[in-house]
């Protein structure tokens, strides 16, 4: 797989300007007015804890309780598991609770992160990233030159498979930091493959379906990238995480509870999600929409960022191995609905996003146009 070396640009570090005093945001962190927030009725940059504005319903995304599905109970199972089908149908995203990673492990993880991006620039340096593989402290996705950025840094690592972990690579400061995540990734590991399961049930393929497609337990891909997002004295012109669909298999993510920020798409609005308290934010990713041949679908959702608060999310990438030609699922390919997108394996798709940044679902769409022409 072909990358570039070197950034574009010299990196600019997010919140190092916003801890510089400015009160106007440069040039390069300016989006378009039509994908600015503010112009959603859905806005809401400076509320902590809050969802919609009063001028909406009080909508959020499902929420499912994991315990219900493992119980005892066949109808109360039953419920459940349609649930989050319909959330996977209708949605995209959905949270769990009682999923079975330790609350007391969530929280060290967000503290033990926020930590850590508190710490002296010249320390987040020595981990300083290129496009090459991503790994380390970043502020941009993309390389093309002259793009218009978000307003965040982040951290990004590998998990899986085992022989791309490298701990040498994670940040050394604080000193609990590098036993927290190897816990932290150990634990959601299992809840994504409880996760893939019950995704593969409800699509009436093999429990294990899911899991053997990605390459099975020992080979999938997983990957951490920790976000953080500064306070910004103009929230209303930037965002900070801009429209994409994730490009992996799914995102179990880990928001900040003190601080809403995450918005999905529904129709023409964007949704600001309420977190629920010791919950993950479950969403599909492209590589899900592509093996159920877009019966479940990867949905659009961006970041907003806040004037008084700064913002910690764990966004964990549960992945395919790069290697595996990932297409849909046989027994979901019939004659009235044939195979929606060519085979292409993850590393192939993946260049794509780590070439021109967030693009909304144009990289998952442009796929069907190359399967009819096939």
């Amino acid at each position: 797989m072909m990358a570039c070396q070197e950034w574009p640009e010299p990196a600019i570090r997010v919140q190092a300007l916003a801890e510089s005093g400015l009160t106007k945001i440069p040039e390069r962190f300016v989006k378009p007015k039509s994908q600015r927030a503010v112009s959603n009725k859905n806005y809401v940059p400076n509320q902590v804890n809050s969802s919609l504005n009063h001028n909406t319903t009080n909508i959020n995304i499902p929420v499912i309780d994991m315990k219900d599905i493992y119980g005892s109970d066949k109808a109360v199972r039953a419920t459940m598991l349609r649930r989050v089908s319909e959330a996977c149908r209708e949605w995209g995203f959905f949270q769990v609770v009682n999923h079975g990673v330790s609350h007391e492990l969530m929280k060290g993880a967000r503290e033990g992160w926020r930590e850590f991006f508190h710490q002296p620039l010249d320390v987040k340096e020595v981990y300083a990233n290129t496009p090459l593989t991503y790994e380390g402290y970043g502020s941009r996705l993309g390389v093309k030159k002259g793009a218009i950025l978000d307003w965040s840094d982040y951290f990004f690592l590998h998990f899986m498979p085992c022989s791309l972990r490298d701990q040498a690579k994670w940040p050394a400061l604080p000193t609990s930091l590098r036993s927290i995540i190897a816990e932290y990734g150990e634990q959601v590991v299992k809840l994504g493959g409880r996760i893939l399961e019950i995704l593969s049930i409800n699509l009436g393929l093999r429990e294990d379906f899911l899991m053997n497609a990605f390459g099975g337990e020992k080979d999938l891909g997983a990957c951490l990238r920790v976000n953080f997002y500064p306070k910004c004295p103009q929230p209303d012109l930037t965002l900070g995480l801009s429209s994409h669909s994730d490009p992996g298999g799914m995102t179990i993510l880990l928001p900040d509870e003190n601080v809403s920020g995450l918005q999905v798409r529904r129709g023409d609005d964007w949704i600001t999600v309420k977190p629920v308290p010791n919950a993950f934010i479950i969403n599909m990713g492209d590589q899900i929409q592509v093996m159920s041949n877009a019966i479940y679908k990867s949905i659009e959702h961006r970041v907003i960022v806040n004037s008084n608060k700064d913002r910690v999310s764990l966004a964990f990438f549960y992945n395919p191995r790069s290697d595996i030609p990932i297409q849909p699922a046989k027994e979901l390919v019939t004659k009235d609905r044939p195979a929606l997108y060519p085979p292409m394996t993850f590393d192939e798709y993946r260049l794509y996003i780590r070439t021109r940044g967030p693009s909304g679902k144009a990289q998952v769409e442009s796929l069907t146009s190359k399967c009819d022409s096939n």
